[in-house]
């Protein structure tokens, strides 16, 4: 069996009435990408708080590397790496400075210090920006310092908390790139993010949590297959009358139809022939459309069917 490096028993937070933890379960395999999903407010950042002794809980259990974590296991910190949403770094610091500062913390020895930091700048690309100061640097930029510095000890389980936020598709590559290649030198990693496209390049593994709770678990091909929702007709289509969206919602596997800015999505459950049915309706209404084509489920679509579509605006 493979080594277990993450496991949470039990887990239970108030925030006075609120339940932010309820009874919450999680095992991480050694060697896993494991996406950590859920809104806002579903717990997922005290979660992670809990799991570093950052914050303290009312009940269960948290073991590292199979071992009891708690407040003062510096032994079990110093193999864990941690890259915030929010860029924590010294602004008074150089690039190479900041990281050599944040690996200072857990290497001791100067030469495994001065390898380990050259390695990070390597790795992240920093190699031309080793002088420039936090304020110099482009978002993209800043954030593979942030990541750099997370890492730069080499930590055998690393927190990416939102790591892509706010910045260009070429670095969001290049962020991605690192996590998958930090995956394959054998750190387990532990990903957090909204972007769901993400989660399915990179991520062997997924649960979603809800109100503190595990509503989902498994592999992206799994979730899928625990919805409702088979196959989306989407049709590109100008001036759509209301009555024609109701005859669409009577036709044979069609459980939802949506209809916004000349796009129309219709949403299938079961079914081998959908799409050629949609045509069917259209040519017997006399109805002109410009493009039509089919979309298999996506982790999003996953994601909202589980959670639900309303707003989330409070914090985990």
């Amino acid at each position: 069996m493979s080594e277990t490096v993450v496991k949470i028993n039990n887990l239970v937070k108030r925030y006075k009435e609120l339940i932010a933890l309820d009874n919450f379960n999680l095992e991480i395999k050694k060697g896993e990408v494991f996406g950590l999903l859920g809104p806002n407010g579903s717990g997922k950042s005290t979660t992670m708080n809990c799991v570093l002794s950052l914050l303290s809980y009312d009940k269960g259990e948290v073991y590292l590397f199979g071992e009891r974590m708690e407040p003062a296991r510096y032994d079990l910190k110093s193999k864990v790496g941690v890259v915030p949403q929010n860029v924590a770094v010294f602004e008074e610091l150089t690039v190479q400075e900041n990281i050599e500062y944040f690996c200072g913390l857990y290497i001791k020895d100067k030469e495994k210090k001065k390898q380990y930091v050259e390695e990070a700048i390597d790795f992240v690309g920093l190699s031309d920006f080793r002088k420039f100061r936090p304020k110099k640097l482009s978002g993209g930029l800043l954030r593979r310092l942030n990541i750099a510095c997370g890492i730069a000890h080499k930590p055998e389980l690393i927190f990416f908390d939102e790591p892509t936020v706010a910045v260009d598709p070429q670095s969001r590559n290049k962020i991605l790139e690192n996590i998958v290649e930090l995956n394959k030198q054998g750190a387990t990693i532990v990903y957090t993010t909204h972007y769901m496209e993400e989660v399915e390049q990179i991520c062997t593994n997924i649960l979603i949590m809800d109100r503190g709770k595990s509503v989902a678990m498994g592999t992206s091909e799994e979730l899928k297959k625990m919805i409702k929702n088979t196959e989306n007709v989407v049709v590109d289509i100008r001036n759509l009358p209301e009555e024609k969206l109701e005859g669409l919602k009577k036709l044979h596997h069609v459980y939802e139809v949506n209809y916004m800015s000349d796009r129309l999505t219709i949403k299938c459950a079961g079914g081998r022939h959908n799409i050629s049915h949609v045509i069917s309706f259209f040519e017997q209404e006399n109805i002109d459309y410009d493009r039509i084509y089919s979309e298999l489920p996506t982790l999003n679509d996953v994601f909202l069917e589980i959670t639900g579509k309303e707003l989330r605006d409070k914090e985990d």
